[in-house]
This record gives C-alpha cells, sequence and structure tokens, in this order.
C-alpha cells in the first residue's frame, strides 16, 4: 500500500514566501546594504516601551479578554474616530489580533465557504494568495499597472468579479508599489461591493504613512454610508515602529467581529498582554511619534526616488508607505537578475518584484527605512552597476 504524503495537498501547493527565500541568500553576504526588510529602522519609542515594562512589574502576566483589554479596545476607538472620523463600537466591534496578519486570516476565514473567491491585487503582500488557500477559498488576481500609479480601478474589478465572489483584500498604501487612493477611488470600490453584495477587507497598516497632502488621510472606514460593508485590518508595527510586539486589530460589523473572535479564542486565545498595554500608549499619546518618523521617511523618499531616476531606473514617486516599485526592465536584466547581481555584485539588497505577483515583474522592491546614510551608498553602488550594463552588452 503506497504511504500518504504527512503534508496537506492544499499546503504542499503552496509556494515559499519569495522574499524570504531571497533573503536567504542576503544572510549569507557581508558588508551589504539591505533595501529589502519592510520594517522600521527607529527603535520602538521609549514611552511606549516603557508601557510595557510597567505592565510587567504590575503583574500583567494573565490572560486578557479574548477581544483584547478594554484599556486598548476604547484607545483603538478613540483612535480611529480622531484620525479618520471612524466610528466603531469598542464592545462589539473591535478585536485585538497578533499582528495584522492574524486579522487578515481571521477575515477570511470569518466570511468564507469553500470555493468563496477573494478578489485581491498585484503587486501585493506576498501572504494574501496563500492566505486565501489556507482557507480553502479561491484567490482571483486583479492586476494594478503603473499607468494607473498602481491604483486599484473599478473598471479592473468589474472585470474578475463573479457570482462566487464574496469579498475584496486591498492594501493602500501599498507594499510594495507605495500607492494610495483618493476619497473617490474609496467610494468607486465601495459602492462596487454595494452593487455586487461583497465585503471589503481593507488592509491599512501603512495608514499613518502616508504623504498625501490631504486632511484627513481617508480610510475605507471613513464612509459611515457603507459601515456595513469594510471590515477594517490594522496594526502597529508600521506606524510606530512596534513589529517584535505583534499587535494588531480588526474592526467591523459585530457579527462578522463576533465570528472572528470565536477563531481566535480557540486558536490564540488573546493578544500578548504587555503588548496590548504598549497599544494603549501608542494610541494616546503617540501622535508625534508617527510624525517624526514619517518626516523623515519623506525626507529619505525625496532623496532616493530623484536619484533613482537620474540613473534611468524609472520610479514613481510614491504616495504612502516606505518603499519605491522601481522599472528595471530597461537594463535588459529580469527583476531577479537584477536583485541577484546587484547583492552579489554591489552588495545592495532589494526585492524582485515578481515575488509580489506576476504584475511586478520587471520591477524591483527598495525601502527607505533605512538611514539616509546607508541609502547615500547603496545610490553609489546601484549607479556603479546601471553604469556597466551597457559597457558588458546589456
Amino acid at each position: 500500500m503506497p504511504e500518504r504524503s504527512r503534508v496537506a495537498p492544499h499546503v504542499a501547493a503552496l509556494p515559499k514566501s519569495g522574499i524570504r527565500r531571497f533573503f536567504d541568500i542576503v544572510a549569507q553576504a557581508k558588508d551589504v546594504v539591505s533595501l529589502g526588510v519592510g520594517e522600521p529602522d527607529f527603535d520602538t519609542p521609549w514611552h511606549i516601551s516603557r508601557a510595557a515594562v510597567t505592565c510587567l512589574e504590575d503583574g500583567g502576566t494573565h490572560y486578557t479578554s479574548n477581544l483584547g483589554t478594554p484599556a486598548l479596545r476604547q484607545s483603538i476607538a478613540a483612535y480611529l474616530e480622531r484620525r479618520f472620523g471612524a466610528h466603531f463600537d469598542a464592545n462589539g466591534e473591535i478585536l485585538a489580533t497578533v499582528g495584522v496578519s492574524e486579522a487578515i486570516d481571521l477575515a477570511i476565514r470569518a466570511i468564507c465557504s469553500p470555493g468563496d473567491e477573494i478578489l485581491y491585487h498585484e503587486p501585493c503582500f506576498v501572504s494574501y494568495a496563500p492566505t486565501i488557500c489556507l482557507a480553502h477559498s479561491v484567490p482571483v488576481c486583479v492586476e494594478t499597472r503603473v499607468t494607473d500609479e498602481f491604483r486599484l480601478t473599478v473598471a479592473a474589478l468589474e472585470r474578475k468579479v463573479t457570482p462566487k465572489t464574496r469579498a475584496i483584500l486591498l492594501n493602500f498604501p501599498c507594499n510594495p508599489t507605495g500607492a494610495t487612493l483618493t476619497a473617490d477611488d474609496m467610494r468607486a470600490i465601495l459602492e462596487f461591493a454595494v452593487r455586487h453584495d461583497l465585503l471589503v477587507l481593507a488592509d491599512e497598516v501603512y495608514s499613518e504613512l502616508n504623504y498625501v497632502d490631504e486632511e484627513p488621510f481617508p480610510s475605507f472606514a471613513s464612509f459611515p454610508e457603507f459601515r456595513d460593508r469594510v471590515i477594517l485590518l490594522n496594526g502597529f508595527s508600521k506606524s510606530w515602529a512596534m513589529t517584535g510586539y505583534r499587535l494588531g486589530y480588526a474592526c467591523g460589523p459585530s457579527d462578522v467581529i463576533d465570528a472572528m473572535m470565536k477563531i481566535h479564542q480557540y486558536g490564540i486565545m488573546s493578544a500578548p498582554t504587555l503588548s496590548q498595554a504598549a497599544g494603549v500608549e501608542a494610541m494616546n499619546h503617540g501622535d508625534k511619534d508617527v510624525a517624526r518618523m514619517r518626516r523623515e521617511y519623506r525626507r529619505r523618499r525625496d532623496f532616493l526616488v530623484p536619484a533613482l531616476n537620474e540613473m534611468g531606473l524609472k520610479t514613481l514617486m510614491p504616495k504612502g508607505a516606505f518603499y519605491v516599485f522601481s522599472d528595471v526592465s530597461t537594463t535588459g536584466l529580469s527583476d531577479g537578475d537584477f536583485a541577484l547581481r546587484l547583492l552579489k555584485e554591489h552588495r545592495v539588497a532589494c526585492v524582485p518584484g515578481s515575488a509580489f505577483g506576476a504584475s511586478g515583474a520587471g520591477f524591483v522592491r527598495m525601502s527607505y527605512a533605512t538611514s539616509m546614510e546607508k541609502l547615500r551608498i547603496a545610490v553609489e553602488r546601484i549607479g556603479q552597476m546601471v553604469r556597466q550594463l551597457p559597457q558588458q552588452g546589456y
């Protein structure tokens, strides 16, 4: 009798992360300037970390409510009201999660039955399609294009929607492109969701890292007439430089949040208690820290983008997050070959665009969540490589 595989077929079929596969190579290299990791180079502001320390000293080492502490949920509700004009009831419409990644997973599993389809855009964060597959649902890619500044359009959505479509999963400001949506873009997508009876899963983990002169900056949760359509997914990692705290949250209709809580309850129990205490401090007193980091990211962006364009790597000015998405097709190299050669010969790490979906082919993602000193070194080395390519027949 043939031996059965010990791994479930739908898991065996998942590809490994293109980012992590590439950084296995980076980890073995020396003297590398990394523009690859999507993590703030700032330490968590001390007053936020101090709140976690105080919680520990006060004996805060026990489980919390599955939904999260009342203090955290109230702080999240007040923050969203203040920043985006979004109203959520702290007692039934907010769930604290282990990072926004868990929030995305819970949302998909809570709303989907096997065979349901979810529309998602590419280029996008690498986990979207695999997370949908793990829920026994069907990921349906909607390509965004540089000619639209990588914005998601209703016309593109209309071409992919079917009677099996359950929801739209999107991320703006976007990793990896840095694209954002206007309030009009958001409203049009929400109206599309109503026409087709869909939910909108809005991953807004980069919502504070935007460089658009629109105040207040819009969220998909900023439209009260569509509040029953939106599940807002967010976290603390990017805005407050709290990646190691692994704290996120989901907000939405109480029936969906209750369903998500049940899955969370059986799989996780509750988000880390110390992290929740830090999250309260970040929400209540962290606005100045966010503004300081955002100003520095903008300064780095304004240095990096012109430098890349000057050397012939066409790069849109990103309006959010902390990434540039540069077109390397004119070099004659594929995005994978460009990234490998840049790493091996010039000691700069970036990520091939194809790691973020087929529509990212021909581009590379570079993160400017690193110091200006390192960015200057990286630009010099990238320029050296680009200048050498024509001489070598590329």
